[in-house]
């Protein structure tokens, strides 16, 4: 067997090469057992509020009843959830699962027209906000089929006194929120307590493994947005794989860990909101990690003993005053993933923490883990790890052949935990999955002799900011739409805060034309992280004989 799976050889001691991705036939079925077990631990915490297992029982119950009795979605209706990190979060999360229906995530920095490119193609037919970017819903109304809107306030699930405070500054004081008004909105404590008086039972809602749990918006591999379709099966076989591979490490029942990436990325998702549920585990959020200095003081109040994130959030944390004060005597799990972790931010983050910052590696299309290296590594080793569990890997080339050993090919992976294909794409979806299942990532790999895993670069032009995708056909497609722009070409050039950033290559039509406009004018049309960082002006892109455009030559600098 270790032939084709060389990579089982060097599996830690107590992990198995398959698990049962059966064992719970939809992800409510391993929320209940959570309850059960764990029904007094505190599960979710957020802004100084904690809520218990049986807090989020009841909550989400509420939640799931008023959908299905007020609402009268049907099963597979899709759901979206436009949240920062919040408690309302899960219990919305949770809730939609629970009636049967689809979560579709959506960034709640996208712009209007990000936001009903998502809402359109995925036909949500309602939507959980924060009043903060209800507007962007709002201007999205007259095009998407939207049918119901629930407000929130970020302070709704605090207790009285604090709710009232928290969201009187984050409205009057700070002014976060523009003004909206979206006729027959719902707000949510509304609907929690009308759920209150709704029947609702587990019981008589009818999930099957193979219904969509989440459509789970990503470029993939190439161009626009599109839904990874992700069924119960496969969260839940990505559970079963990533509790194997780090449950021999964890102590259940007792663990805390912090959430600082958004719970709407799948990486967070599944690792911190599924996984360590399952381990009756504590989530403690952070809705802002962009505000440094208040996370770290956030930090510095709470006992915790794993963190997941990516590569800017740790060197952002170890590089803010404060942060070497942080008791890390209980952490004892790191685990970095997104986008690839650099080795001097590695380093510096055991030389501060005493603890191994571990690198994963997926995608949104595999729900997302497919490789995790040694929980108990006691260094950065560089590599993406070893395929998890029931995971299959192999390199192929341009022609579908298996590369051989050393040798670099295109990592591919086939397992349960492989999307179901991307929603109402069968061309978009027969471009990454072949014949034989596997699915093609699109990055450029090389095995060593103990079935470690080594990203090379990417075979698509797909430029990964903060562990987001940002696509390049997408900003180019923006900045051409500006009238003085004669040609664009965007590509990923090295940042130390982001990994990457988005710089643009632009032939001017008027030459007056100044960067500071091309900004301004992506800025009305694109989220933050796909916002150009550098701008710069040529006469000519660099080109194939038939036209092309080379972007490998717009990565350096321009010839003076």
């Amino acid at each position: 067997m270790t032939e084709n799976r060389p990579w089982l050889a060097s599996y830690p001691a107590g992990v198995p090469a398959e698990v049962d991705v059966d064992e719970y036939p939809s992800i409510v079925s391993v929320l209940q057992s959570a309850i059960e077990k764990y029904r007094d631990r505190p599960a979710f915490s957020s802004l100084g509020k904690t809520i218990t297992y049986a807090e989020v029982d009841v909550l989400s119950a509420r939640f799931a009843a008023y959908l299905l009795g007020e609402l009268k979605l049907k099963r597979g209706d899709r759901v979206a959830i436009m949240l920062p990190n919040c408690l309302q979060y899960p219990i919305a999360l949770f809730g939609v699962l629970r009636a049967g229906l689809t979560v579709v995530n959506v960034n709640p920095m996208y712009t209007a027209r990000e936001l009903a490119h998502q809402l359109e193609d995925s036909g949500t037919v309602a939507i959980l906000v924060m009043d903060n970017f209800a507007h962007t819903v709002q201007e999205t109304l007259h095009e998407t089929p939207l049918k119901y809107v629930i407000t929130t306030a970020l302070g709704d699930c605090l207790d009285f006194a604090k709710r009232t405070a928290v969201n009187f500054v984050v409205r009057y004081v700070k002014k976060m929120v523009p003004d909206y008004d979206i006729p027959h909105a719902l707000r949510f404590n509304e609907v929690i307590e009308a759920g209150e008086s709704l029947a609702f039972s587990d019981a008589d809602v009818d999930i099957e493994p193979e219904d969509i749990a989440f459509l789970q918006y990503t470029g993939g591999t190439t161009g626009v947005a599109k839904g990874a379709m992700l069924t119960h099966r496969n969260l839940v076989a990505n559970m079963q794989q990533a509790a194997a591979w780090i449950g021999t490490n964890v102590r259940y029942g007792e663990e805390t860990i912090i959430t600082a990436l958004p719970l709407y990325h799948i990486f967070a998702l599944t690792a911190n909101g599924l996984v360590f549920m399952k381990f009756g585990g504590l989530n403690h959020m952070i809705t802002n990690p962009r505000d440094m200095p208040g996370f770290v003081k956030e930090l510095q109040k709470t006992k915790f003993t794993a963190i997941t994130g990516v590569n800017t959030l740790f060197n952002g944390l170890l590089h803010t005053p404060g942060f070497e004060k942080v008791d890390f005597s209980r952490l004892h799990m790191t685990l970095g993933g997104g986008m690839a972790v650099q080795r001097a931010v590695a380093e510096r983050w055991k030389q501060v923490t005493g603890c191994t910052l571990v690198e994963a590696y997926g995608l949104t299309e595999t729900s997302p883990a497919a490789c995790i290296n040694p929980m108990d590594l006691p260094e950065y080793n560089g590599a993406i790890g070893l395929p998890i569990p029931s995971t299959d890997a192999c390199l192929k080339d341009d022609d579908g052949n298996l590369s051989g050993p050393g040798e670099i090919g295109e990592l591919c992976i086939k397992g349960p935990q492989v999307m179901r294909g991307y929603w109402n794409r069968p061309d978009e979806t027969a471009k990454v999955m072949d014949a034989e299942g596997w699915l093609h990532t699109g990055d450029m790999a090389r095995m060593d002799e103990r079935g470690f895993f080594y990203i090379v670069d990417r075979k698509k032009d797909m430029i990964l900011v903060s562990g987001f995708n940002v696509y390049p056909n997408e900003v180019e497609d923006v900045i051409a739409m500006m009238p003085q722009v004669l040609e664009v070409a965007a590509v990923g050039v090295p940042d130390e805060r982001s990994g990457e950033a988005v710089k643009v290559v632009i032939v001017a039509k008027d030459p007056s034309l100044t960067a500071e406009q091309v900004i301004a004018h992506a800025r009305e049309n694109l989220t933050g992280y796909k916002l150009p960082r550098y701008v710069e002006f040529r006469k000519e892109l660099p080109k194939t004989n038939v036209g092309k455009i080379l972007r490998r030559e717009l990565r350096q600098p321009a010839v003076a």
